[in-house]
This record gives C-alpha cells, structure tokens and sequence, in this order.
C-alpha cells in the first residue's frame, strides 16, 4: 500500500501537511500540528538517535506508531485473520477462494479455483501487502514528520534499501504470521515496494521476525508485471498456484483495483465496500488494518465528505453568520 498510495495519492499534496489532510478528513474533530523544514536527509544506517525534537508529532502519526489504542485495533485485526485462516484450512472438503481482484473478471472481482488442472488441490495461502500491514515504516515517517517533505520517490527508494532492523512490525504480526506457517498455509507478500529494492524488502521483513520472503515466489513487487502500481496481475499469478484463503492490507487496492479506480469517487467508493457482497467478506477473508496515516482515502472536501442530510450546525455558531 505505500508505494501505490503514496505515489498515486500522497505525491498530490505536495505544499499541504499531512495534518491539513487530516483534519479536512475529520471535520475539524483533531487538532493538529504544524509542519516545519529541515536540512537534507541523513541514510537511515547513519541518522543519530537524538535528532527529534520536542514539537508535538502529527496526530496520525501519534495514533499509528505510537498508542496503545493502535497496537490494540492491530493485534485483534492479526488475532482474526490467523483464526479465519486456521478454521478455513480444518474444514473438510475442496476448499474454496476468497474473491479477489482479477484482471477481465465482471466486476473486477472473482473466485479462482482451488483445484489444479489434474484435479488436485492448491496449497492453501494468504496474502498480505507489506507496508502498514506487516512493516511500520517509522523511520521513513519520522523523517517526514522531522522534515515536512511531501512523500519523495527517492527517498522512498532509499528507506526501502536501507531501513531493515528500523522498521518494526506491525504488533500483532509476528504472532499471526507464526501460526499461518505452523498450520501449513503459505504466507505470501503482494506489496507495491519496487523490485529494485527487492533484497532490502527481504531483508527488512527478515529482521522484523516476519520472514521468510522469496522474490517471485512468496514476494510480489510493483514491477513484476506490466500493470504498475495495480495488483489485480499479482493476484492472479499467485492465484495460479495457490488457493488464498485470507487477504489483509492497509488500502482498498490490497483487495482489488477495482476499489481504486476513481479514488475522488468519494460516496461512490464508500457504499462500495459497505453493501451487499464486499460487506460480507470484511473479517470473513478480507481485513483491513488501521492506516491514518496516507492512502487512497486522502480525498474529498468537506461537501464530498458530508452529504447534506448528514450535516448539522448550532444556531450560534460563527459558521453560520
């Protein structure tokens, strides 16, 4: 979800901060800090440990990488996805695929088959994007809250590189992780970090206790195939050999493409995901970890985000002078 959110999405707001982003988002619901400039970023392998500073981080931030509450709501999130998953794989029977993204399905979404063309059965996997799914990316963002930079594909590139043993897993991970492999389901990774930065992705889920990754064959990257940033390509291709029976990521487009086709949709893409068949599948194949940080969702003003019967003023107030 990074790259494609932050690419697609972040890269938008250069000139806003994040904060700004936020409190459009919220309504005015948070008070958030400001954004200051700073000198040219140190290499995560060198950056001092006492380069912070004592103003206040932005309250997404705070929330995601620093509170309880966030640990919380990921350690429940990994806690279900490992039960679903383990359940799916002691039922009798052929199983079945939770529906995905796929390139030409109606929709964009379908149910590939778990049997193999001889008649066999897939070997049971899940899928996870990388990014504030499986990695916190603290060091990349605490260098965005230290510098007030918009989101820079270079220094992105650099932090993937380079950020093993700084970036932590997401609480809950590791644990979840462990017992996907110990019930015999294959852990596989569908992130749009780029393969060029393949060996540091590896390394960095390695030294976050979330490896073993494999490039090609339990890693997928942005650039693997011809569709960019789009996983839909990804997910078939893992579709191909497995029988994914669980799928958790931080954005929309971890699920399908589908979601993400017109992000400024903004009531469109909503009732999307909260009826009929996608409703059903939320905690029942598909989970969605908490990500207020950057993703798709960073569009919409104020008249997108609240329809008109949902909005209300008091009679005093100064917004109705």
């Amino acid at each position: 979800a990074m790259a494609e959110s932050r690419v697609r999405t972040i890269s938008r707001r250069s000139g806003d901060c994040l904060m700004t982003r936020f409190l459009l988002l919220a309504a005015g619901a948070l008070a958030l800090g400001g954004c200051s400039a700073a000198g040219p970023r140190p290499s995560a392998a060198s950056a001092p440990v006492n380069a912070g500073e004592d103003r206040p981080a932005p309250d997404t931030m705070r929330w995601l990488y620093g509170s309880g509450e966030a640990a919380a709501a990921s350690i429940q999130t990994w806690r279900q996805i490992a039960d679903h998953a383990i359940a799916v794989a002691r039922r009798p029977g052929i199983p079945q695929s939770v529906p995905q993204g796929l390139p030409g399905a109606a929709g964009g979404i379908g149910t590939p088959s778990c049997e193999t063309d001889d008649g066999g059965i897939k070997p049971l996997a899940a899928v996870f994007d990388v990014d504030e799914t499986v990695l916190l990316n603290t060091g990349y963002e605490y260098w965005q809250a230290l510098s007030g930079k918009p989101f820079n594909p270079a220094e992105w590139a650099q932090w993937s590189a380079e950020g093993a043993g700084i970036a932590q897993p997401v609480p809950g991970a590791v644990t979840g992780l462990r017992r996907l492999r110990d019930a015999g389901i294959t852990v596989i990774f569908n992130t749009n970090r780029n393969t060029q930065n393949a060996a540091g992705t590896v390394a960095a889920l390695e030294a976050a206790g979330a490896g073993p990754a494999v490039h090609l064959e339990t890693l997928f990257l942005r650039g693997d195939d011809a569709m960019g940033g789009r996983k839909d390509g990804r997910r078939a291709r893992i579709a191909q050999s497995y029988c994914v029976i669980a799928m958790a990521g931080d954005n929309l487009g971890d699920f399908a493409d589908v979601f993400n086709a017109d992000e400024s949709a903004i009531a469109a893409r909503r009732a999307m995901v909260a009826r009929g068949t996608y409703a059903q599948l939320w905690g029942n194949g598909w989970f969605l970890m908490p990500n207020p940080v950057y993703g798709a969702w960073q569009e919409g003003t104020l008249d997108e985000v609240f329809p008109p019967d949902a909005r209300w003023q008091p009679a005093e107030s100064d917004a109705a002078q």
